[in-house]
């Protein structure tokens, strides 16, 4: 076994999590990018069938989308415009307790997306030359909200409020046709997006969803037009993944998100029961879900087994998080020290990485990769996920190291405005010369010297 392997062995304690030691190994960045836990990719082998949706919804619109609706969501659909009378009675008969939660949501959200909307720049570099730096919304989004094992509302809000607060003018949504629900989305849905005021509401559902927001529908018998829009937004499965990397290009979007994970970074000092609880909490997601506790303390690490063997038997999803727990995107991994800790973590670029150490806030200040950080015994990922007020669309599978969750700046662009005078492009024209001569694009330079000829 070489030195950039490391060992990986199963415990007496929940055997279905699996370690890897890292302890007494000297590993390069690229190496431990190499040996981090991942599961394996699988966007590739869609790629043919989703191809075939986007140009099926291109060509034949609405149609198409009844068909697909008919063979994947098993409901009949004449047109998936959700009627306005849904989304009010959706949301006049939300629990009580789920509006107030989501208000509170809302109002969270609200605060920090607002706080973090950018400023234009106005810069004057010379005497009569000014270089602006405008932030403009895009105008239209669309935002997709997954069905499958779970209902998200939550996916609602993370994604309507970013978009509200940069701007944006027109916002449509879709989520999968439930066909216990009459072809309509889930109701919790729809109440969410009545509460957020999004009006635009349709019942699709997978790629054809992504393919139909991007090129749109034009009008027809089935019914109004479905306009294109500017940037999508949303998570989903593989199939969505795969349609939002295909019709990149055409629109904006914020990532190929893949199944969600969490990293726990913890020392000696850690609660071993809150631990195993927010390993869970992610591992409920999805059988593909990652649950990764990153420690120094093999004591710890014993105990976070222990306490997962009572908590995972005890969950109402258990055979869903144990098929998550014994996955290969799930590991203990036990390093050196913390310095090892921080470089593991760093090198994994977790979605959501906790940091239960000693001094848990200087430590969180080092890490440089990850979608969300959260910090000490009372920032669960959870509260990420609904009230925290920060954003829980984030990067997946180590993109992290080049990428940032959604926020209000993924629905804007930046405009650069160039205002200069007549002196001022005199100061500069004998360079703009210079280098057009230089780089063999002469009439460039002669588009300056023309404004001074004669």
């Amino acid at each position: 076994m070489t030195s950039s392997t490391p060992d990986v062995r199963p415990d007496l304690l929940f055997p279905a999590l699996r370690t890897l030691d890292l302890r007494g190994r000297q590993l390069s960045a690229a190496e431990l990018k190499a040996v981090m836990p991942r599961a394996e990719t699988t966007t590739d082998v869609a790629s043919d069938a989703v191809a075939a949706i986007i140009s099926d919804v291109r060509a034949r619109g609405f149609a198409a989308l009844s068909e697909l609706a008919a063979k994947f969501d098993g409901v009949e659909l004449a047109h998936p415009l959700v009627p306005r009378e849904a989304l009010r009675t959706a949301l006049e008969e939300l629990d009580p307790a789920v509006r107030a939660g989501l208000e509170e949501s809302i109002r969270r959200a609200r605060i920090f997306a607002e706080a973090h909307r950018p400023a234009d720049v106005e810069v004057d570099i010379a005497d009569g030359a000014k270089v602006t730096h405008r932030w403009v919304p895009v105008n239209r989004v669309g935002l997709y909200v997954p069905g499958g094992l779970a209902v998200y509302p939550s996916s609602v809000v993370m994604n309507v409020v970013p978009a509200q607060a940069a701007g944006v003018a027109s916002l449509a949504l879709a989520s999968p046709p439930q066909k216990e629900f009459g072809g309509l989305p889930h109701p919790t849905i729809l109440a969410a997006a009545e509460l957020l005021g999004i009006e635009e509401v349709y019942a699709v559902g997978g790629a054809q969803a992504i393919a139909a927001f991007a090129y749109g529908i034009p009008a027809g018998d089935a019914g109004p037009a479905l306009e294109p829009v500017d940037v999508v937004t949303g998570p989903g499965n593989v199939f969505v993944a795969t349609a939002k990397r295909l019709v990149k290009g055409v629109v904006g979007i914020d990532a190929e998100a893949g199944p969600t994970e969490i990293a726990v970074l913890a020392d000696g000092t850690a609660d071993p029961g809150l631990v195993a609880a927010d390993l869970i909490s992610q591992a409920e997601h999805d059988p593909n879900a990652a649950s990764v506790l990153v420690t120094d303390s093999e004591e710890l690490a014993g105990s976070v087994r222990a306490a997962l063997e009572d908590q995972v038997a005890s969950t109402k999803h258990s055979e869903r998080v144990r098929t998550a727990l014994s996955g290969a995107q799930s590991a203990v991994v036990l390093v050196d020290g913390l310095e090892q800790g921080i470089a593991v973590c760093n090198a994994y670029g977790a979605e959501h990485l906790e940091v239960q150490t000693a001094d848990a806030r200087a430590v969180a200040g080092r890490i440089t990769s990850a979608g969300a950080i959260f910090v000490g015994s009372y920032s669960p990922v959870s509260l990420g996920d609904y009230c925290s007020g920060s954003n829980h669309v984030l990067p997946t599978a180590g993109t992290a190291a080049f990428s940032s969750g959604l926020n209000v700046t993924t629905f804007m662009r930046a405009i650069q405005v160039i205002d200069y005078s007549r002196d001022a492009l005199n100061e500069v024209s004998a360079h703009v010369v210079a280098l057009s001569r230089a780089e063999d694009l002469p009439a460039h330079g002669d588009a300056v010297s023309i404004r001074f000829a004669g």
